[in-house]
C-alpha cells in the first residue's frame, strides 16, 4: 500500500512538474527566449550608491563591468542593469542622473561581451536610450504606468518587458501594505495590465509578469505569492521572481541583508519548484549551483 501511495505521488510530481514545464516564447527584440524548461537566471547589477543589498558597490563603470562579467562566467542568463533604486522608502532621481548611470555601462557591456541585458527602469527615454545601447528588455517595476510613453517605447522596438506588480510607490508601498486575497488581487492586476498593453500594440510574446515580492507585501503575502506560483504562470507569460536578499528573508531567519544567501537561495528553490521562470539573484554562482541539483533530482525519475 504504501509503495502504491509513493509510485502515485511521484507520478502527481512528475506529471505537475512537466505541466509546470510547457515551455513559452518571450520575444525580446531580436532574440526568442525559451522560457519554462528550467529557470532563468537574471544576475542583478545595481549602479546606485543606495540600493538596499549592494548599494555603492558598482557605481562606477569599470566596477560595473568587471561584476557582469563575473556574473556571466558564473552562469547568469540575462543581465538586469539598473540606475535608480527602489527600495522601500527610496526616492527617485532625474532622468538625467538615470541616462548617465545606466547608459555607459549598457553600452560597454553589449559591445564588449554581447549578453541579453534588461533595463530595470521606470522612464521610458531611459528604456529607449539603453535599448538603443544594446539591452533587449526593460524591466518596469511600475509595469508600464509611471512614464505614459513607456507603452509605446516597448511596442515600437520590440523589446520584452516584465509588468511588475507594486502596491503603492517605493516611498510608501511597505507601510501596512492590505489585502483581501494576495493572490487574486495581483493575478487580477496583472492581467489588466497584460490587457491593457495588448490593446496599446504590444505583442503577448514580448511579455513577462512579476509579482512583486517585497513591493508592497508583508511577510504573510510574499509567501502567499512565491506558493502561489502555478496560478501566475496561468496568465499564459514567463513569471519573474525577485526574492533576492529582501527584508521578509530577514523576518523569517532573523539575518542582516549581507547574511541572507542560503535563504535567498532556498526561496529561489521554491520559487523554482512551482514554476517560475526567470530568478533575479545577486548571488549568481550559488543559484546556479542549486538550480543544477534541482533539475538533477526532478530528472531523474522522468
Amino acid at each position: 500500500m504504501i509503495s502504491s501511495l509513493r509510485c502515485r505521488a511521484r507520478v502527481i510530481r512528475t506529471h505537475l512538474r512537466r505541466e509546470l514545464a510547457c515551455c513559452m516564447i518571450w520575444s525580446c527584440k531580436d532574440a526568442r527566449i525559451k522560457a519554462g524548461k528550467r529557470p532563468l537566471i537574471m544576475g542583478i547589477l545595481n549602479l546606485t550608491p543606495d540600493s538596499f543589498s549592494d548599494g555603492g558597490l558598482f557605481d562606477e563603470p569599470a566596477a560595473a563591468i568587471c561584476r557582469a562579467r563575473e556574473m556571466l562566467r558564473d552562469g547568469a542568463d540575462l543581465i538586469d542593469i539598473g540606475g535608480e533604486s527602489t527600495r522601500p522608502g527610496a526616492t527617485g532621481v532625474s532622468e538625467d542622473e538615470e541616462l548617465r548611470r545606466t547608459i555607459p555601462v549598457v553600452e560597454a557591456l553589449w559591445n564588449e561581451e554581447g549578453p541579453l541585458i534588461s533595463i530595470d527602469t521606470r522612464k521610458a527615454e531611459v528604456a529607449r536610450r539603453a535599448i538603443e545601447a544594446g539591452a533587449s528588455i526593460v524591466n518596469d517595476v511600475s509595469a508600464l504606468t509611471y512614464d505614459p510613453e513607456m507603452v509605446s517605447v516597448v511596442a515600437g522596438t520590440g523589446a520584452g518587458a516584465v509588468l511588475m506588480h507594486m502596491k503603492g510607490n517605493p516611498r510608501m508601498m511597505q507601510d501596512h501594505p492590505a489585502y483581501e486575497d494576495v493572490l487574486g488581487d495581483v493575478v487580477r492586476w496583472l492581467s489588466g495590465r497584460l490587457e491593457a498593453c495588448r490593446a496599446a500594440g504590444i505583442d503577448k510574446n514580448q511579455i513577462g509578469v512579476d509579482p512583486g515580492i517585497g513591493f508592497g507585501k508583508s511577510v504573510d503575502h510574499n509567501l502567499a505569492l512565491l506558493a502561489g506560483i502555478p496560478a501566475l504562470r496561468k496568465l499564459g507569460r514567463p513569471v519573474m521572481i525577485g526574492l533576492s536578499r529582501k527584508s521578509f528573508l530577514g523576518q523569517l531567519t532573523g539575518r542582516d541583508t549581507s547574511e541572507r544567501k542560503a535563504a535567498s537561495i532556498a526561496g529561489n528553490l521554491c520559487a523554482a519548484g512551482h514554476g517560475a521562470d526567470i530568478l533575479r539573484v545577486h548571488d549568481v554562482r550559488e543559484t546556479v549551483d542549486a538550480m543544477k541539483v534541482l533539475h538533477a533530482v526532478e530528472s531523474w525519475n522522468e
